[in-house]
């Protein structure tokens, strides 16, 4: 049986868990700790059992946008809809918030994350090549809001994801 996962923001006593979830090559608790001091920036962790923090999301909400920056749940812990019950609390921040649109990047090899981005109501728009340090491409995806009732907007996809 699966431990229920909490939702909630991060604080500054998650930047030592969320790092251990990045590993050495992505942020370092010094660039978390200045995330969590920037007024655009949202912070989400989930938090399973004794597990304590095992996913997070990093997003920027500037003006009717919401750019999410990273979404990372730990190796041992992925496969169990973590990562869409982050998401989901991350949309409905969105719909509270009246976003237009929710944006990401994600490596065009990552096809589990694309799926779930996809079943969530996320289309491909663009691709930006050799985005990341190892120069894989990566597929920007949207999804766009209804503000007035807060429903997704289907729209399909402008751009090949393979």
């Amino acid at each position: 049986m699966r431990a229920l996962v909490q939702i909630g923001s991060m604080s500054d006593g998650d930047v030592a868990a969320v790092a251990a979830i990045e590993g050495p090559t992505r942020m370092r608790a010094t660039e978390l700790r200045e995330e969590l001091m920037r007024s655009w920036s949202r912070l989400w962790v989930a938090r399973e059992g004794d597990c304590g923090v095992v996913a997070f999301a990093i997003g920027w909400h500037v003006l009717d946008e919401l750019h999410i920056l990273n979404l990372m749940t730990r190796a041992d812990r992925r496969r169990r809809g973590i990562a869409r019950a982050l998401m989901n609390e991350v949309l409905g921040y969105g719909r509270l918030n009246r976003i237009k649109h929710v944006l990401l990047e994600v490596r065009r090899s990552n096809l589990a994350a694309i799926a779930l981005y996809r079943t969530l109501g996320f289309f491909a728009m663009g691709v930006r090549a050799r985005y990341y340090p190892d120069n894989e491409d990566a597929l920007e995806m949207v999804l766009t809001f209804d503000v007035e009732t807060g429903s997704i907007v289907p729209h399909p996809d402008e751009v090949r994801l393979e």
